[in-house]
């Protein structure tokens, strides 16, 4: 069996309020986006395909993949307009393997429990994404900000990636979503094979470590995992 890690660095982080994309700002003296890849690079996964911003793809090789020695990255491909637009061409790019994972590459705290937790769930379920249950109570509200109900916070969930998917499920689901056209809404991975396929998704547990970098704040506290690392 291969298994493939696309992790997509093509996003401009304008959250964050810098001129630099933040997968190439600087935690701990090295580009954000290192921590992720050299992971998935100690792991059981066999090829990483990196998904960059069109133009960016030199730089990486030069600047990621070969200064940190980063040889499982097989592959550097050029992302698209949208988020959908990058993945579907990493699952391109991805044609002979037998699972995927897919990985945000501003999360930089992926740990090589989490990828065994999702291979396993993969290998079982053929559809699985890391999450971890909500601390706080979720509202759901109209448009104008009025409640109109609130769900029971044992079944809530805050859903972190990698993603993790047999490919011929994961490929399909991107292949009816772009014959559809359809793009309203998409946030993640599995919501393309939930709402393509009504294929279930089974969650299984990540980690609070495991952040999302979207604003300066987030760096902060990236910062202290870093050196409590």
């Amino acid at each position: 069996m291969k298994h493939s890690a696309i992790v997509l660095a093509a996003g401009k982080g304008s959250r964050m309020r810098s001129e630099i994309p933040k997968q190439y700002m600087t935690l701990a003296g090295r580009p954000l986006i290192c921590y992720a890849l050299q992971t998935f690079q100690e792991s059981f996964i066999d090829e990483i395909i990196l998904v960059t911003g069109e133009g960016q793809e030199e730089y990486c090789r030069r600047e990621i993949v070969g200064k940190y020695n980063l040889s499982k990255v097989k592959k550097i491909v050029p992302g698209g307009k949208e988020r959908y637009d990058s993945v579907y061409r990493g699952l391109r790019a991805a044609e002979d393997c037998d699972y995927v994972y897919i990985h945000d590459g501003a999360r930089p705290f992926p740990d090589a429990d989490i990828l065994l937790r999702a291979r396993q769930c993969a290998e079982q379920y053929g559809a699985c994404t890391a999450g971890v249950p909500v601390k706080d109570t979720v509202k759901i509200t109209d448009e104008s900000g009025l409640v109109k109900s609130t769900p029971d916070r044992r079944y809530v969930w805050q859903i972190q990636t990698p993603q993790a998917f047999s490919f011929s499920i994961i490929k399909d689901a991107y292949d009816r979503l772009f014959e559809l056209g359809d793009f309203s809404g998409i946030t993640d991975d599995a919501m393309v094979v939930e709402r393509t396929l009504s294929c279930p998704v089974r969650v299984f547990a990540g980690s609070w470590r495991n952040i999302k970098i979207t604003s300066p704040e987030d760096l902060l506290i990236a910062e202290q995992i870093q050196k409590k690392s």
